[in-house]
């Protein structure tokens, strides 16, 4: 910006300028400050004092107060989430930059989960909640939707054309059930019977 900004801003001032009608002072003319005596004022062009004294000026001051508010850790880590930026099809990402900035606790990686459990072992989640609540929502995710999808095929085994007035809750037990077929089938029947004679909603023994 410093070295290079000079000619871009330059070009939008003067475009500024003349769509407004305001008079551009000619750069190569001697520089008069008002309200001071031009024998004591040194003798520099409008480009020296628009450019030097105001515009590289107003740089320096601007780096000065982003060292003292950024230090160098927090300028690193800002240049390494701009390697994350998706525009342009991520065209600023630098793999270099990521792996420096990775602690070796998280280098030979090889899935998901080993990252879930490094961040859980590491208490690297009460760091960073948000990124352990993304990690564990797309751990969650293929069996959430393998879930569903049993759910609704299981619905239309379950509930037909000739039983399509069950109640909420008995084709939700009955589905519970058939999703859930290889644990039931290891229960012994006569449990059952038990557990169901036991109950005082029961009409007569089975």
């Amino acid at each position: 910006m410093r070295d290079d900004g000079w000619d871009s801003i330059f070009s939008q001032m003067s475009t500024f300028c003349g769509k407004h009608e305001i008079l551009i002072p000619n750069m190569d003319d001697t520089f008069v400050a008002q309200g001071r005596s031009r024998c004591k004022a040194p003798e520099v062009t409008n480009l020296h004092y628009f450019r030097v004294d105001i515009f590289y000026s107003v740089i320096d001051m601007q780096f000065q107060e982003l060292n003292y508010r950024f230090n160098e850790v927090n300028t690193d880590l800002l240049l390494y989430v701009a390697c994350l930026c998706p525009n342009d099809s991520f065209a600023t990402f630098d793999k270099k930059r990521l792996i420096h900035f990775v602690d070796d606790v998280f280098l030979g990686l090889k899935s998901i989960g080993d990252l879930a459990q490094t961040l859980v072992q590491t208490r690297r989640n009460d760091v960073y909640p948000l990124v352990f609540r993304l990690v564990t929502l797309s751990l969650l995710l293929p069996v959430v939707t393998a879930t569903v999808e049993r759910a609704f095929s299981a619905m239309n085994v379950v509930k037909n054309r000739l039983c399509n007035r069950m109640e909420d809750q008995w084709m939700n037990d009955i589905l519970l059930i058939y999703i859930e077929k290889d644990i039931f089938n290891k229960l012994d029947n006569e449990l059952i019977m038990q557990c169901f004679q036991c109950m005082k909603m029961s009409r007569g023994k089975l």
